[in-house]
């Protein structure tokens, strides 16, 4: 008879809700990396090292309030946008997001695009990526709002 191993931790909080604090660093690292910013970049806004951001991103460190206004300041949002759609999440709702290179060259992606000042190239690109992601997902049926 095979006795049932204690899961690791890294099963355990995958299975876990998401604390307000892993919450807020998710939204922080979304926002962040729309902008095209780095942790660095971030840090030296608030007065921190790039490792307290990662803190900060993972839920790893509460922020403190004031830094937490900084950071909103920076990333061009207001603070009700750290805890939009917490309750829902809490529920069972959404998904998080990714670390590592997939951040990274959403950071390169977002920079190169800034740079660009052509307003027609910028909008053929937006158009060429919805293509492109549009091709790429399997085909479901649509629902339409109001449809049963």
């Amino acid at each position: 008879m095979r006795v049932p191993t204690r899961p690791s931790g890294k099963e355990q909080v995958s299975r876990r809700k998401p604390t307000l604090e892993q919450y807020i660093g998710e939204r922080i690292r979304r926002r962040r990396t729309q902008l095209g910013l780095t942790q660095e970049q971030l840090a030296r806004t608030i007065g921190v090292s790039y490792q307290q951001i990662q803190k900060y991103e993972t839920g790893a460190n509460r922020i403190p309030a004031g830094s937490l206004h900084l950071i909103a300041r920076r990333l061009e949002v207001s603070l009700d946008y750290f805890l939009a759609g917490f309750e829902a999440r809490e529920e069972g709702e959404g998904g998080g997001t990714g670390h590592g290179a997939r951040d990274r060259s959403l950071i390169e992606l977002a920079r190169g695009f800034s740079e660009i000042d052509d307003t027609g190239v910028k909008a053929a690109l937006a158009a060429l990526v919805k293509a492109v992601v549009e091709r790429q997902a399997p085909v479901a049926p649509r629902r339409r709002s109001g449809a049963a």
